[in-house]
């Protein structure tokens, strides 16, 4: 008996997909991706500016990117290329034309009820793989901002409530307060 198989998608067919459409390929597999809500894009506001404004404070050369923003999280791999909804990226010869190719330095999601185990086991796996130094999921039907950063070669992991002030690893002296965050 024939099993039917998946077709394999590459970068190539990611980069034909049409530019109004949102979608991540993982593993081979094209993954769309709904419109955000009005309080996910309240969240990814608040952080890109809070993030932007900390690094222009510091004259820092990290940049920000909020989503759509491709990430091709390994060189050699044209079967995967997320795109987060908060991509920090610090080494300058990661950025390309079409986003980043390497792991970026900070991955923020935030999540949907939908999209809640894809972000919390999928993508934790995948970015921990790569490489991702620091990776959070904001998550507003909880309140809560769980922060993963590489400690050697594994995650560890702090959850934060909305009522606290985050502290962000890759920086000595940023911290994110979220009771500044209102809605």
């Amino acid at each position: 008996m024939a099993f039917s198989q998946l077709k394999s998608y590459t970068e190539e067919d990611y980069y034909s997909l049409p530019e109004n459409v949102r979608a991540e390929l993982v593993d081979g597999q094209i993954y769309y991706m709904a419109a955000p809500s009005r309080i996910h894009q309240e969240i990814l506001n608040f952080l890109n500016i809070e993030i932007s404004l900390y690094i222009r404070s510091k004259k820092g050369t990290c940049k920000v990117y909020p989503a759509p923003f491709a990430v091709k999280l390994f060189a050699d791999n044209d079967k995967t290329i997320v795109e987060p909804d908060i991509t920090v990226i610090c080494d300058p010869k990661k950025l390309t034309d079409r986003g980043c190719t390497g792991a970026p330095d900070w991955i923020i999601e935030i999540i949907s009820p939908s999209t809640a185990s894809y972000d919390y086991i999928r993508k934790l796996n995948l970015y921990a793989d790569a490489g991702v130094k620091e990776y959070w999921i904001v998550n507003p039907v909880e309140k809560s901002v769980y922060v993963y950063f590489l400690e050697q070669d594994r995650f560890r992991a702090v959850c934060y409530s909305f009522q606290d002030n985050v502290k962000v690893n890759i920086y000595k002296d940023l911290w994110i307060d979220f009771k500044e965050f209102l809605f």
